[in-house]
């Protein structure tokens, strides 16, 4: 009868441990951006050797960041506090203290989607028999990859107990996501500049005037427009008022004969941020024939820059599902032709499309790459490749030509490719687009 009522006791203190897994230990919200309170129907599943059914309740979740307004390559911190979990301890067992790590989940919506994964601490206070579960609170963070208001929203979770076993007992949002309890804004660390300028002639005699036109400055802004030989200023400027939408247009006399381009910018000085150009700017020579004397000339024709691909299809390496890991390939090599003239470089960016396959999706903030590129012989410009890093729908620089005083050649452009496949993506073919864009 002893050992009978031993074995009871023995069941009894388990069934006490697996409940007590869908709650946990320390209350307190962390410092920074507190995030709201929110309730969401959750279906939580204890142990089976605990012989107790799943769990249907409402779970009151919060989800807190250390940094509100991020720059876009940021790391955030994410703090999830299960404040009130779906259930109290449906037995008469007291539990001990510091017996449950939490993990779990944080969803991520808006202008950068997936996931953010989420730990906590082996910590609890004691959890009295038949008494309600503290909040605990996990942490974790991310990497901001795309500007714009990304809500976070409380997601599934799951705590590990320690107490005579090892137990898990996961707990599911029903509907999800869950109601969004907190919200970012992320700007973009280096925003676009689309600032443009155009020229009404491309030549002129010394002391001519020339038009120069301008789109997307800043509205009411004072624009400096001035001549430029290569990389430095000449004495030749004039300013212009941009108007309410942003463009403006004005005169320029240009009389430096060693004058090689127009540029257009806010400020007191020339800042590549808040300027345009250089637009090509040729000086013609009137110095008069001598006597005697004939005056050879000749036309190197401008052309222009255009770009080439090995190919439109990558076949990514396959994973298994279960496992998932880095699905990699290389991109098909990319050749450059800058055959303009004058002092302006160039870029390649690339942004990609979520990866769709059969009833779901890989998020493009998967798709990473290690960019790569030479210059060939002879050619004015030198490449510099873009840095290795996420690829997603913001897009990243695959590979550049900075200006200079004269820029052009060729170049062979490609990069490493890896997809991070989450380890229970369902089976089947996935396809994203990665779209190249040379400016």
């Amino acid at each position: 009868m002893g050992s009978h009522n031993r074995r009871r006791r023995w069941a009894s203190l388990l069934a006490g441990t697996a409940l007590a897994v869908t709650a946990g230990g320390a209350l307190a919200c962390p410092a920074g951006a507190a995030g709201t309170d929110v309730d969401f129907a959750t279906h939580c599943i204890p142990p089976a050797i605990a012989g107790i059914p799943p769990i249907d309740g409402t779970t009151t979740g919060n989800v807190s960041v250390d940094n509100a307004s991020p720059k876009v390559g940021d790391t955030v911190t994410v703090t999830y506090t299960v404040v009130k979990p779906a259930a109290n301890n449906p037995t008469a067992i007291a539990l001990p203290a510091d017996i449950m790590t939490p993990t779990g989940k944080v969803t991520l919506g808006g202008a950068q989607t997936g996931s953010v994964t989420v730990t906590g601490p082996k910590k609890n206070a004691p959890v009295p028999g038949n008494g309600a579960f503290p909040s605990f609170s996990m942490t974790g963070t991310f990497t901001v990859t795309s500007p714009g208001a990304i809500t976070l929203s409380p997601g599934d979770y799951n705590i590990h107990t320690s107490y005579i076993l090892e137990l898990d007992t996961p707990c599911t949002v029903i509907t999800p996501p869950a109601p969004v309890s907190q919200t970012v804004t992320a700007t973009d660390a280096n925003p676009t500049n689309n600032r443009a300028i155009s020229l009404g002639s491309a030549t002129g005699n010394p002391g001519d005037s020339v038009t120069v036109s301008g789109t997307d400055f800043t509205p009411g802004a004072t624009v400096t427009l001035a001549g430029r030989s290569g990389t430095t200023q000449t004495a030749d400027t004039a300013t212009v008022t941009a108007a309410g939408d942003g463009a403006f247009s004005g005169s320029l006399v240009v009389s430096d004969k060693t004058t090689t381009g127009i540029v257009a910018y806010e400020g007191s000085a020339w800042n590549a941020d808040k300027g345009a150009g250089p637009a090509a700017y040729v000086v013609n020579d009137t110095t008069p024939v001598p006597d005697g004397s004939q005056k050879l000339t000749t036309t190197v024709k401008a052309g222009t820059l255009s770009m080439s691909q090995a190919g439109d299809s990558v076949a990514l390496s396959a994973v298994d599902f279960g496992r998932g890991g880095a699905s990699t390939g290389a991109l098909n090599a990319v050749t450059v032709k800058d055959y303009r003239g004058g002092p302006a470089g160039w870029s390649l960016t690339g942004k990609v499309t979520d990866f769709t396959g059969p009833g779901a999706k890989i998020d493009a903030g998967k798709l990473s790459w290690s960019p790569a590129c030479a210059t060939k012989a002879g050619s004015p410009s030198t490449c510099q490749a873009g840095s290795a890093g996420t690829v997603g729908l913001s897009g990243a620089t695959l590979a550049a030509a900075p200006d200079g005083t004269v820029t052009g050649g060729e170049f062979t452009v490609d990069a490493g490719l890896s997809l991070d496949v989450p380890a229970f993506t369902p089976p089947g073919s996935y396809a994203g687009v990665l779209t190249l864009t040379l400016s």
